[in-house]
């Protein structure tokens, strides 16, 4: 499988290559069949800057890879003041707010935006690991052990409504991988982390007659969260702040 990882713009160009590489027998002809060698084109928008205008290599507005991921850290401290792994926080946020995105749509970039704790960035979303961390920290339990003893009931409607979710997401990565659309991740990352809330505001955790079967549920959120989407995403987690 060939993939060209390209802007859209040059879809069409593309297409004349493929087309060129079929009549020479580099390609098969059928493009219906399930033949190989295969080709396809993984175009992606424009990143654009505050003018809306896009940030291009050739021009004197782009912005270097790591003097962008430099000013998300830096900007992180100003924000934070050292209550977090500063450069987990800057550099996930940079990553998420490009993979946030269809990677055929232009996206503006804004570096308040990605650091914003409100939302659908990368800081809310590190916010919702940590405050999931806290909860097991603070519920002095075991977790390995209730694993193996304990059970997960589920009769209230937000502890099903979470269960449901983490049950989707052998999909979203499915999806994800066969569209070639990293953003199907991310919207169900955010969205898991909007049902976690919802649930942690309506289901009381420690302390509740429901504790071992709520502790193990936010478990498996974080579980999913840590070492399923924040891994595939390249995102270190953290699990403080």
């Amino acid at each position: 499988m060939l993939l060209v990882i390209i802007e859209t713009s040059q879809k069409d160009h593309l297409h004349k290559i493929f087309k060129a590489a079929q009549c020479a027998g580099w390609l098969p002809a059928d493009e219906g069949r399930s033949l190989y060698p295969k080709a396809s084109h993984v175009g992606f928008g424009l990143v654009c800057g505050a003018d809306a205008k896009p940030l291009l290599t050739r021009c004197a507005n782009v912005v270097r890879l790591v003097d962008l991921l430099d000013e998300a850290k830096n900007r992180s401290k100003a924000a934070l003041i050292e209550r977090v792994e500063l450069k987990a926080v800057g550099y996930g946020a940079v990553k998420y707010a490009d993979l946030k995105n269809s990677r055929c749509s232009k996206y503006k970039f804004d570096f308040d935006q990605m650091l914003n704790d409100k939302g659908n960035t990368a800081v809310y979303l590190l916010y919702a690991h940590a405050r999931i961390c806290s909860i097991m920290s603070k519920s002095g339990r075991n977790i390995e052990e209730l694993k193996r003893t304990g059970e997960i009931v589920l009769d209230h409607v937000g502890e099903r409504q979470l269960a449901l979710h983490l049950l989707n997401f052998s999909e979203a990565v499915e999806e994800s991988c066969t569209t070639l659309l990293p953003n199907v991740l991310t919207d169900y990352l955010y969205s898991l982390s909007e049902i976690f809330t919802k649930f942690y505001e309506d289901c009381k955790v420690v302390g509740s007659s429901q504790e071992t079967s709520r502790l193990l549920l936010c478990e498996a959120t974080a579980l999913v969260m840590r070492k399923s989407c924040f891994n595939l995403l390249g995102i270190e987690p953290v699990n403080k702040l």
